[in-house]
């Protein structure tokens, strides 16, 4: 009888360069505190969604690999979170609101030509009312800080478990 099993052989996983929360505890703490508020009052699907987008844009595979496992623990379907990096192409999966969203977080997150344009603002403050908005900003603004510390220190995917942050 033949073995058919083959065995797959991954990539070497990147060193972490630095432990930063170790190093920088207080700001660490900070973070954890600016996140916590940041979500207040936004849906948790949305939030995910936001998070998601936003650490794909800025290459961040930690924080993709935690946002996809906490959406999925929050109920996100697998079909929305494949179609998010294509969100313009497929924004029939994707409620008004979440696509004023998701286009905030990429004009705040790219800020290509150097600021927000005026369109894109005031798509989402249709979508959302004045708090709301303001959080959604904060949340955009918290997993851009997040993605900076992930992709700067090769913060290691593939570990996260939902919760585990909490």
């Amino acid at each position: 009888m033949t073995n058919t099993e083959t065995t797959t052989t991954y990539a070497a996983e990147l060193p972490v360069r630095l432990e930063w929360a170790r190093h920088a505890p207080e700001v660490y703490k900070a973070m954890i505190r600016l996140d916590s508020a940041a979500k207040k009052g936004l849906d948790a699907k949305l939030y995910e969604l936001v998070k998601i987008r936003a650490s794909q844009l800025n290459h961040c595979a930690f924080c993709l690999d935690m946002h996809t496992k906490d959406a999925l623990a929050a109920g996100e379907s697998v079909e929305r979170i494949i179609q998010l990096g294509a969100w313009e192409e497929s924004r029939h999966f994707y409620t008004e609101k979440e696509l004023a969203a998701l286009e905030l977080t990429e004009a705040v997150t790219v800020l290509t030509d150097g600021f927000v344009p005026d369109e894109v603002y005031e798509r989402a403050a249709k979508q959302f009312d004045e708090p709301e908005l303001a959080q959604l900003i904060a949340a955009i603004t918290v997993i851009n800080a997040w993605n900076r510390f992930g992709v700067t220190c090769r913060m290691t995917p593939g570990h996260y478990t939902p919760g585990q942050y909490a």
